[in-house]
């Protein structure tokens, strides 16, 4: 899928957040500036969480409980695949949506089932987002918003 500006891919996270599920879990991978955090806050804003949302890069972990679902917003970046002690793997069965900014340096400890969207920056406005879903839930949901 393609975005062309900030608007279309909180657009893109609304239209996913009505596909949401307890226990979803949506990995996040693109350079810096490609979009991820916009897209979560697109998927927080559809949840009705009123809050700020920015990149959790320096609290790894940050928890929004007040939206239809409680959100998990990650950024694992700074972890360097280091995850010992954290907990992370604990929120993926909390009953919330759980987003991961920077998933693939934490590949190993991912559920089976997710989905992972990579961000490509086409130029200075325009995304293109690549959906890999990992499992039946994933992949009806792939199906429902493209």
């Amino acid at each position: 899928m393609t975005t062309r500006n900030e608007k279309e891919t909180i657009a893109l996270a609304q239209n996913l957040e009505s596909e949401k599920f307890p226990n979803m879990v949506i990995c996040l991978n693109g350079e810096l500036g490609s979009g991820k955090t916009m897209f979560a806050k697109g998927i927080a804003n559809a949840l009705g969480i009123d809050e700020t949302i920015t990149s959790p890069t320096y609290t790894i972990i940050k928890e929004y409980w007040y939206g239809e679902l409680p959100l998990y917003h990650m950024d694992v970046y700074r972890l360097d695949g280091q995850t010992d002690g954290v907990g992370i793997e604990e929120y993926f069965t909390k009953g919330g949506i759980v987003v991961i900014e920077w998933a693939d340096t934490i590949k190993d400890i991912l559920p089976k089932e997710r989905l992972d969207i990579k961000f490509v920056v086409a130029d200075e406005n325009k995304r293109v987002l690549v959906f890999e879903p990992h499992g039946k839930k994933y992949e009806e949901i792939c199906e429902a918003i493209i």
